[in-house]
């Protein structure tokens, strides 16, 4: 792909991310997000073919993000605690930065099977990642114990989406307190001799 072409990719794959947040897949036409990017309708179509398919892309290129910023993330950190909380960091301020593109969230495209799909595909490598950090750390049924963990976060983050008063501060606390909650526990599950792994 060219720099041209790059660059009018990026611009609308920015545009759509920008309205299908603030107004939802169904609200948002293909003229709209062409408006948003400064380009022609027709320019659109020939990279997207369809409105679904440029939602996978935005869906695409965000969770490919999420995934690439954690393992950078984790990569700079060395104890169980210290990457727990990296995680729980992570997922919460990932919809923190969001709280003006909810409807990317609440309003995508209903029984897309390639978008359900890709959803699956990156709950898994999400999953994995947690699963890898706590195997590493020793913990016993390191699967079970990563489900556990992004559900917790999974429910702290719906008070990011749903409460406008929300603020960085109580994302933070919240952060630090799911991970300490969830040391206390993990402790409990690790073999007694890798318990001091914590403290790395």
């Amino acid at each position: 792909m060219s720099s041209v072409s790059n660059d009018k990719h990026t611009a609308i794959l920015d545009a759509a991310y920008t309205l299908f947040g603030s107004g939802g897949f169904y609200e948002t036409k293909m003229s709209d997000v062409a408006e948003q990017a400064g380009i022609a309708k027709g320019t659109v179509y020939l990279y997207f073919k369809s409105k679904e398919e440029l939602f996978l892309a935005v869906t695409r290129r965000d969770c490919e993000g999420y995934l690439e910023q954690l393992e950078t993330k984790l990569k700079a950190q060395r104890g169980l605690a210290d990457k727990l909380s990296v995680i729980a960091e992570h997922h919460l301020f990932y919809y923190y930065e969001r709280k003006q593109h909810t409807k990317l969230f609440f309003r995508a495209p209903n029984n897309n099977p390639e978008l359900v799909a890709y959803m699956a595909y990156f709950m898994e490598q999400y999953m994995q990642a947690v699963v890898k950090v706590l195997v590493e750390g020793g913990g016993s049924e390191p699967e079970l114990m990563a489900q556990s963990y992004i559900g917790m976060l999974d429910r702290l983050k719906m008070d990011i989406l749903f409460d406008p008063s929300f603020s960085e501060t109580d994302a933070h606390k919240r952060a630090q307190f799911a991970a300490s909650l969830f040391i206390r526990g993990a402790m409990d599950n690790l073999h007694p001799f890798q318990g001091d792994k914590l403290a790395e």
